[in-house]
């Protein structure tokens, strides 16, 4: 029977780190976000968004997909610095690493590197426009869309393949431990596990988002168990997995309150 350790353990730590950076960061983005948060018709444009570009990467000049990435991502690791740091010569150090390292030093450790760095940043930027009430619908309408662009499309893994062809760091790749093959897991996958997991730390407390990021390392230790041993599935939507491991979170945290309340 195969069976692999390290995607589970590095999605459980990832979405874990997620959760502890925005616990001790989360006061520093406030201002710049002056309060504003999403309404569940932001969301649902949001994810519309997130689709149309998904369609678009699929049919635009791999040039044009490195540039805007690279820009957004520069862009993204200056504001997360610059509201730690408060000083912008200082949060330029961050964006001009990545470009460095892009362009001179890129390997498939520094690219897992920037992949983590990228999930933990974008989810604790985007967290504070959540609610409880808009991440649940977020999370609902990006499956569907998850699931529309990997089964009706197939747009989902076009755009991938191009990317990672470009070398833009949109998927975690580790070797499976202990067969030694090569899995991924998307950048936007570890996004909606970490904000799962903090809006929950925020609502029921940190260890409850806790248990979210564990529950995320089970699920996904449970599916690749069932695909390595099958012939289940080569590109699977993985906002399942992360929504299942979630509700999953949900359910133990309401039986474990009804046995102390009871």
């Amino acid at each position: 029977m195969q069976y692999d350790v390290a995607l589970p353990s590095a999605v459980f730590l990832i979405i874990a780190a997620s959760v502890l950076s925005y616990r001790r960061i989360e006061k520093s983005f406030a201002p710049l976000l002056e309060d504003r948060q999403y309404s569940t018709r932001d969301v649902v444009l949001m994810v519309v968004a997130m689709g149309l570009m998904v369609s678009a990467i699929a049919f635009l000049p791999g040039q044009a997909v490195q540039i805007g990435f690279m820009g957004a991502y520069s862009y993204m690791l200056f504001v997360f610095a610059y509201m730690i740091l408060k000083k912008w010569y200082l949060a330029l150090v961050a964006p001009l690493i990545f470009l460095a390292s892009y362009l001179f030093f890129w390997h498939l450790a520094v690219f897992n590197l920037f992949v983590v760095v990228f999930a933990v940043v974008i989810t604790v930027q985007m967290s504070t426009l959540f609610t409880w009430k808009s991440v649940g619908a977020f999370a609902a309408i990006l499956t569907v869309m998850d699931i529309f662009h990997v089964y009706v499309t197939g747009f989902m893994k076009q755009a991938a393949t191009e990317m990672i062809e470009l070398k833009l760091p949109v998927l975690l790749i580790l070797p499976r431990v202990p067969s030694g093959n090569l899995i991924g897991l998307g950048l936007g996958d570890l996004f909606l596990g970490g904000l799962l997991a903090v809006q929950t730390a925020k609502k029921l407390g940190q260890k409850a988002g806790i248990l979210v990021a564990a529950m995320n390392g089970v699920a996904m230790f449970i599916f690749e168990l069932v695909s390595l041993n099958t012939s289940f599935a080569d590109f699977f939507p993985a906002t399942i997995i992360v929504v299942a491991a979630w509700l999953a979170s949900l359910a133990v945290i309401w039986l474990v309150a009804s046995r102390q309340n009871g």
